[in-house]
Formats: structure tokens, sequence, C-alpha cells
């Protein structure tokens, strides 16, 4: 059917020609994005105007106007229908007629509609009131009826509104900020509000309201593609939903990218952030520029009154070569040259997160149009002034945004191009790959006077996950860019082979840490032929750090801070010469070795709780501790079985395992011939959180615990009870378990990883498994970050030898099994 035939039969009053129109042209596929959405747009106008004058009598000193997003006609499949019902007072028994004959319709149909009935002079009255209303009216489009007073109400709007910017435009800025203080920020969220969150469709609204007052206006460059890309992913979403949604849910991206005619959700994903983006980059420039504006409104008159008349010249003060300070931004100095000088975006961006300002974007835009490439290798001036910008802090982000917004940084490094605006489908990560890597320089900042090159750290911050962008392992495909990429920046071989070790095992620290035996001699060897010297030590040490802060809150704590520094502390010994091959097992503390003496002597299990929470950072804003529930101590003699046991009590009453640690301590020989056995006991230390409610007390713990032990606790079956009764809800299921073999980890035991979805009772069917295979668990390593368990378990057979290769592999098939069986 012809654009012709659909508004002819839309034309008739009644509802049943426009819908059947409706759903031809949404469900055609001949058109989509702008076209559709404009010929739906126009559709509904022709409905609507046939509704308007289908009465007896034509309707006099009335308008019907389409409000915000029809105004503009910016129609979605299941966008309601702003509408303004306009009259000049005359007849307003022929209004509420008129008004039933056109509300009632679009109801009956289903559609969603936002309407009202006013004066002239009630909607100028109303706007003045309520910022939202006036926003709506500044998009007032003529459907139906007195074509003047429709133009009376957008030139009165319009005039309002350019009167009070002043006042109302900190009004909408504030708007804005709240809103995005509730919904978050559009280009990092899994599962962005496309509308509300900050970048979204509402921020390029409020950006033209802003450019209608006159008094600023926002980069243009992107803007309206960028908007068309988040209209259209919306459009997908209503039609392959069938809902008035703008949360693109996780569970939808896959068939929201397929109606685009995207490969995948990731691919769908980039083109949304790459949108929010430009938008939020667009928004920060015009906010700034109309607190900037407003600010020498306010200072004019004074400055006429004291210098008695005449124009003030802006002071320029002077920042760097070819860089100056004006009026609160950094500018190109008068006689910059930057066609003739490569090195000035850098020097330029340096300078700019050095003095906390920001880039003028006229100045970006300049640098990017007119600047050389730089050569390869790069001048040494470059290179400083790229880690000059790095080691800034906190105002690298903005700047960094500044050049990215302009295409610089894909200039500068090439690489750039595949980690920009990536998702991350981690929920330890809060931000896309891209911005991680500039967190995590910002957080080396801090770190930059623990080292001896900083530089080095600064530069590997910022290249440790540009694997991210490649098939594979990423830091594997990370080492070979990172090598080139320090080789083109101008570093020597030996600084360029640092790097890219630096980027090679970026990870060993803390997966080392928290998942192996550090009393392991070949835990300590495996990290020294790794690093091999003291100073790539020193400096993946501090990246460690820098890129687990940068992550997000579930990835770095204390704990694991003492972890990674314990490891060190025995790779730098070892690296000097200081320490045998073969270690003596850490000393228990007092109280582990009064729990242990006394489980011996009594034959049971002996346990202590005691209250701890994570300090604070130094760098982080003040606020409550990070509790990490309490920590619990158990000693139980050696035998079997005893992992299950400790789990499943600790899972059927309700404790969340956030950490454990399993060990052998053998008692001295004098306490060892008081009891039975050969003096072994099993010391437990967990960190244990209440899901919810109060913790129980440590006389119920040990009495279920011995219960569990002797066999007379049947933990499984309750576990089904309370699963049974109490139905948890599910959510977002996570990717399938995976258990391995880690290759050559230990001398004295293998090691199986363990990655699963972090659940209930997790650990206890684990060690179930393990109990059923006939291993016996030498230690174990268990953390959870985020929603995923991390866990490596140190096992050998009844003899105390590793397992041989063919049995390892079996229990860590059937542990996997078992797991996604579950």
């Amino acid at each position: 059917m012809t654009g012709t035939d659909e508004r002819t039969s839309a034309e008739s009053p009644g509802p049943g020609g426009y819908a059947a129109a409706r759903l031809r042209l949404l469900t055609e596929g001949a058109r989509t994005g702008p076209p559709r959405r404009a010929a739906l747009a126009e559709l509904t106008d022709d409905w609507l105007a046939g509704l308007f004058t289908a009465g007896a009598g034509k309707p006099q000193g009335i308008s019907l106007v389409a409000v915000g997003g029809y105004g503009r006609g910016e129609l979605s499949p299941r966008s309601d229908l702003d509408l303004l019902l306009l009259h000049d007072g005359s007849d307003p028994t022929a209004v509420a007629a008129l008004a039933d004959r056109l509300w009632y319709p679009v109801w009956d149909l289903g559609l969603d509609l936002d309407h009202s009935v006013r004066t002239l002079a009630e909607a100028r009255r109303t706007a003045g009131e309520d910022l939202k209303v006036q926003l709506g009216l500044l998009d007032a489009r003529h459907l139906a009826g007195d074509l003047g007073l429709t133009a009376g109400l957008r030139t009165a709007v319009l005039a309002d509104w350019r009167n009070q910017a002043p006042k109302r435009l900190p009004e909408l800025k504030e708007l804005c900020d709240e809103r995005a203080d509730r919904q978050g920020e559009l280009r990092f969220l899994l599962e962005p509000d496309l509308k509300e969150a900050r970048g979204g469709l509402r921020d390029a609204t409020a950006l033209r309201a802003v450019a209608a007052s006159w008094l600023a206006d926002a980069p243009r460059e992107g803007l309206a593609e960028a908007r068309r890309t988040l209209l259209d992913v919306r459009d997908a979403l209503h039609l392959s939903t069938g809902r008035a949604t703008d949360r693109l849910a996780l569970q939808e991206q896959d068939q929201v990218a397929a109606e685009l005619g995207l490969l995948d959700a990731d691919v769908l994903l980039r083109q949304v952030y790459e949108a929010a983006r430009v938008i939020s980059y667009a928004a920060d420039v015009t906010w700034r520029e109309v607190g900037r504006v407003l600010r020498s409104r306010a200072v004019r008159p004074r400055l006429r009154a004291m210098l008695g008349g005449g124009k003030q010249v802006a002071e320029r003060s002077p920042l760097a070569e070819g860089v100056v300070e004006q009026d609160g931004e950094v500018v190109l100095a008068r006689a910059a040259r930057p066609e003739r000088d490569p090195v000035l975006p850098l020097r330029a961006a340096a300078a700019a997160a050095q003095a906390g300002l920001p880039l003028s974007p006229y100045a970006v835009r300049r640098l990017a149009a007119a600047a050389r490439p730089l050569p390869t290798p790069w001048p040494a001036e470059a290179r400083e002034q790229l880690v000059t910008l790095l080691g800034s802090g906190r105002p690298t982000v903005e700047v960094w945004e500044a050049l990215e917004a302009e295409g610089l940084i894909s200039g500068l490094l090439p690489d750039w191009e595949r980690v920009r605006c990536r998702p991350q489908r981690n929920a330890v990560h809060v931000w896309t790959v891209d911005r991680h890597l500039i967190e995590t320089a910002v957080r080396a900042a801090a770190l930059t006077r623990h080292v001896h090159r900083p530089d080095l750290l600064l530069v590997a911050a910022l290249l440790h996950d540009i694997g991210k962008g490649w098939p594979g392992d990423h830091s594997v495909a990370g080492e070979i860019i990172a090598k080139d990429v320090a080789t083109r920046i101008g570093f020597d071989a030996e600084d360029a082979a640092v790097l890219a070790t630096l980027v090679r095992h970026h990870l060993l620290l803390v997966d080392t840490a928290t998942r192996r035996d550090l009393d392991d001699p070949a835990t300590v060897r495996s990290v020294v032929d790794a690093v091999g010297t003291q100073g790539t030590l020193e400096l993946l040490h501090a990246l460690t750090e820098a890129d687990a802060l940068a992550t997000g809150p579930a990835a770095w704590s204390s704990w694991r801070g003492s972890l990674v520094a314990d490891l060190v502390r025995r790779v730098g010994a070892l690296l000097a010469g200081d320490v045998p091959d073969e270690p003596a097992p850490a000393a228990p503390t007092a109280e582990e070795e009064r729990l242990a003496v006394e489980a011996f002597r009594t034959g049971g299990p002996v346990l202590a709780l005691r209250a701890r929470s994570e300090p604070v950072p130094a760098e982080e804003p003040p606020g409550a501790p990070e509790p990490l529930g309490v920590e619990l101590l158990i000693a139980v003699p050696d035998q079997s079985a005893v992992l299950p046991a400790v789990a499943g009590v600790l899972a059927v009453h309700r404790l969340t395992v956030r950490t454990a640690e399993l060990r052998t301590l053998r008692l001295p020989q004098d306490v060892a011939v008081e009891g039975a056995g050969d003096g072994s006991v099993l010391l437990l230390d967990w960190r244990v959180a209440a899901e919810y409610g109060s913790l129980p007390e440590a006389a119920r713990l040990r009495a279920d615990l011995v219960r569990a032990l002797d066999g007379s606790l049947d933990i499984a079956g309750r576990l089904a009870e309370r699963d049974a009764a109490y139905p948890r809800r599910r959510g977002l299921l996570g990717p399938p378990p995976r258990v391995t073999v880690a290759p050559a980890a230990s001398h004295h035991a293998t090691v199986i990883e363990v990655r699963a979805q972090d659940a209930p009772g997790l650990l206890h069917r684990i060690g179930m498994a393990l109990e059923k295979a006939g291993v016996r668990v030498r230690s174990m390593h268990v953390s959870t970050l985020g929603a995923n368990a991390v866990d490596a378990f140190y096992v050998t057979t009844g003899a105390g030898e590793p397992l041989p290769e063919q049995d390892a592999g079996s229990v860590a098939r059937a542990l996997e099994e078992t797991l996604r069986a579950h």
C-alpha cells in the first residue's frame, strides 16, 4: 500500500482504518528509522485531523497541537501521543465535546495519551510553573483547527523561554543532574534506559531547549546521528517486545540487534554507547558554555560601572608553548600553528589536565583539523606529554574525552579504535573497556610515588586491556599490541619488553594470590619466572592495584591487597636470593594454635566468630566501611568430608561465604602424643555474612557441625526442603560453570579451578563432588567477585601425592557435570 493509500484509509474518523494502516506501516518492513517515524507521525496527524473535523460544524477558536516527542514527529511504535487542545475560551461546551471526540478513539485503540485542554494564557501560566510542560511546548506543532492560535502559542512560548532562560536553564541543568544520579551513565550500563540515563534521549531534548534559548548551543558534529541511533534502537525495542519500554534489558538485546540487522548484542551495545558518548560530551560542553554565559552576564554590569563602559578583554594566561588559559578553559595561543607542531595536541591536553581545566571544544576541533600526524617513533616530547596527561589524575578523564570526541585519540593510538565503547559483560566491571583503561591510569597516577619508573606504570595502565578488541586471550593479544605501541611512541627495546610483560601478566599477581597456595614453592617460582626482575615486579604490583580499583568495588579489598602484598614479598625475596626453595609453612596465629589444640584434644570441631570490616582506602571519599561480615575460624581433627560438612552447615544457616581458606596444621610433637592420630588438624578461615537477619550463635553452628560430621544431619535434604518451600527467584542466567586443572601450579598437589555463578550451597556441592571422587583437599582458596565464584582446590590422592594427569582430568570433568546439572 502506498503512502497515499495509508492516508486515505486513516482519514476515516473511526479507529479501524487508522489501526489497520498503522499495523501495515509497522510490519511491512519497507521503511525503518526516520522515514518510518515520519510516516507514522503523518498517518497519525491525518487521523487526528479527521477526528477534529468529523463533527457537525467547523470548530471555531480551537486548534489541536502536538507537543513533546510527537510534536517533533518522533513517533516510535509504542510512543504515547502528547496532545494539547488549545482554545480561546469563547465556547467551553464545544471544547468539551471536541475533546471527547478526540480522546476516546485514541483510548479505544489502546494508545497511551498525554492530553491537556488549555487557553493560551493557561498554557503560558502552566509552562511558567512546570518546566517539563514548557519543554514540551517548545516542540509544539499544528495538527488541525485555528492555525493562528497555534502560531500565537509557539511565538509566546519561545519568547517566554528566551526571556526566562537565565532562570530556567539552571533549573533544567538541575533536572538533568538529578536524572543522571538516578539512572546512571547510559554508555556504561549493561541494561541502559535509552531515554532517562545520562547521554540518552532526554539529554538530547534538553540540548534542543538550550539551543532554542539562544544563550548557548551544543556541538553539532555527530549529534543528530547519535539521536537517530537511539531512536532507531527504541523503535526496534518496541517492535521486538510489543511494549512501550525504554530499558534495553539483557534478555532482549539479541532480538533488538536482529531487528536492526546487527551481528549481535555486543555490536548493538557498542552503537548505543557511541551515541551516548556523543550526547554526553555535547551536554558537558553546552552546560559549561551556559555557565560561562550566565556568569558573564552577572558580572558585566559591575564591570561597566567600574570601567566606565567599553568592552572587557578576556585575560589569557600562558600554560605551555602554544597553549593558554582563557575564561576557565584551555585554548590555543594566537601564535600557535598546529599544522607545524605535531606535538601540540598532546601538549595542550597535558597542560589542561595538569591545570584541572577543560579543553575548549573549538581548540580541540582546530587541532583535529589542522595538526599533522606524529612521526614514528614519536619524539621524546610527545611521549613525555602523554605520560604527563596520564599522570594528572581525575582531570585526565575529561580531557581524554574531549580528544576522543574529535577523533584525536584514534589518530594517536590506532589500536584504541577496537576498544572504544566496547562493553564488558561482567558484573564486576562498571566501565566499558576504553573508560576502564583511563580509570586505571587515574588510579595508577596515585601510585607513581611507589615505583621507580612511573612512565612505564602509566602507559601499562593505559594498555593493559588493549587486547580485548581482538579474539582469544586478551593478555596474549595485548602483549603483542603493547610492544608495538611502545616502540611506536618512542620507548627503547628494553622498556618496550617490560611494557609487554606487564600487559601479558597484569592478572598474574591477583590470580595467584587469591587462587594458589603461597606456601607452595612452585607458586612463588612461577611468578618469579614470569616477571624476571625486581623492577618489573614493583611495576606489576602497582598495576595490579590500579587495575582492580578501576574495575569496581567487588574487585579489590584490603584482604586481596594483603594477599597480593604477601605474594610480592615472597617473590621479591626469591628474586633477591634471600629465601630457600622450600620455605616453611606460615606459622599459625596464637588463636589458630589454641583452637587447633582444643580440637585435637576434644576430638571434635572448635570454632570462633569475630566481626571484621573493610577499611575505606585513603583515596576514596569518606563513608561507611565495606562490610566483610564475620571471620569464622574453625579447627577440626583431620578427617574426610570436612569441606562439604562446613559449607553445608553454613548454607543451612543462610550464611554467604565471601572468602574461604583451608589448610592443614601439624601440632607440635609434645601435643600430638597426648591424643590419637598424627597430630594433623584442619584449619578453616572463612569470611561469612548473613543472607538476611542476624548471625546464628556459635554454639548452634558447632552443634550442627558435629552432627554434619557424624552423618546425623541431612544437609542435602534440609537444603532441598528449603528450596522447595522458598524457591529462589530466577534472575539472568550466568554462563555455565567451568572446571579446569591448572598445569604445573604445584609440585605437591593438583590444583583444580572452579569458576561458576555464586549460589547458596555451591561450596557444599563442590565439596561433596570432590569427596565422591575420592580425593583429599589439602588446601583451598575461595573468593567471590560480584556474582562469580572463583575457587581453587589443592587436591591429592589418599597417599598425599598429586593426582595422575588422567585422574585429574576425570575429577575436573565430573565436578563440572555435577555443577551443570544443578
